[in-house]
Formats: structure tokens, C-alpha cells, sequence
């Protein structure tokens, strides 16, 4: 829209955008209101809670020298952009409705039930289990090991 008139705005005109020495304002403004804080609690609930406040009234310098801020303010400017834009788009609506039936639509699927192949595999042969004589040891021949720790449970009147 500036083009049109031929001059560009001051970072601090343009729609949306803070300039540097208010972002410095802001930033000094929070640690203030933090160094309050962690002087309160250090007085009222000790060094533990104290220096908890403190560590977080450090990270809103951290975050003005890093230009965090600045990107956690563009942030939210574009959440509260797209927050407006949410409300008073019919399209937006649109995509609503799609994405609530396809949600819907991935739920009934849960409960179709499932294909069945076109063709029964080739079955293999049941085999019946053996059913053994109560006094048959459990293995008739092989290691002499297992038939050792059989003996041991037979004495011992585990079968």
C-alpha cells in the first residue's frame, strides 16, 4: 500500500510492528517487574522460590539480546492475524466442515469391518496333539541333562 504513495513508513508505522526502543522499553519494563518478584520471593518463601524467580527474569533479557522478543511478538501477531482472520473468512468454515468429516470419516472407518481376502490360503495339515500316560516322562529320549532335572522333580514331587 505504500508504494502507491511513494514513501515507505517508519518501522514504528507499520501495522503490527514495534520499533527497537520500545521493544527496550518492554523488555526493561518485564525485568523490573520480575526483579520485584524474585525480590518477594526470596523475602516471603525463600531461596528456592527466589532464585526460581530470578532465573526467569533473566531469560526476558536473554531473550531481548537474542531478538527473541522481537520473534515472540511476531508470533503472536501472526496467531492474533490469523485468530481474526479465523472468524470472519467463510472459506476458513469451509475447511472446518472438511476437516470435521474427515475426522468422522476416519473414525467410521475404525468400526467397518475388515476385507476378507479373495481366496482361502492352502491349509495346512491340523496336527491332533499327543496326549501322554501320566507316568511318561515328559521326554522319552534325548539329553540325558533334561532326563537328570527330571529325576531331581520326581524326588522332589513336582511332576
Amino acid at each position: 500500500m505504500w508504494r502507491a504513495y511513494g514513501t515507505k513508513p517508519a518501522p514504528c508505522q507499520t501495522p503490527g510492528m514495534l520499533d527497537s526502543a520500545t521493544w527496550g522499553v518492554f523488555a526493561l519494563t518485564l525485568t523490573v517487574l520480575g526483579a520485584a518478584g524474585t525480590w518477594l520471593a526470596f523475602r516471603r518463601r525463600g531461596p528456592r522460590s527466589g532464585v526460581r524467580w530470578l532465573a526467569a527474569t533473566l531469560l526476558v533479557p536473554a531473550a531481548y539480546f537474542t531478538r527473541t522478543l522481537r520473534m515472540v511478538g511476531r508470533i503472536a501477531d501472526a496467531v492474533t492475524d490469523w485468530a481474526a482472520s479465523f472468524v470472519w473468512n467463510p472459506l476458513v468454515w469451509v475447511g472446518l466442515g472438511l476437516a470435521a468429516v474427515s475426522a468422522l470419516l476416519f473414525l467410521v472407518s475404525g468400526r467397518l469391518p475388515t476385507r476378507k481376502p479373495a481366496r482361502e490360503p492352502a491349509s495346512k495339515p491340523v496336527r491332533k496333539p499327543v496326549r501322554k500316560a501320566a507316568g511318561d516322562p515328559a521326554i522319552t529320549a534325548g539329553d540325558p541333562d533334561l532326563t537328570e532335572i527330571e529325576e531331581l522333580l520326581k524326588r522332589r514331587g513336582i511332576t
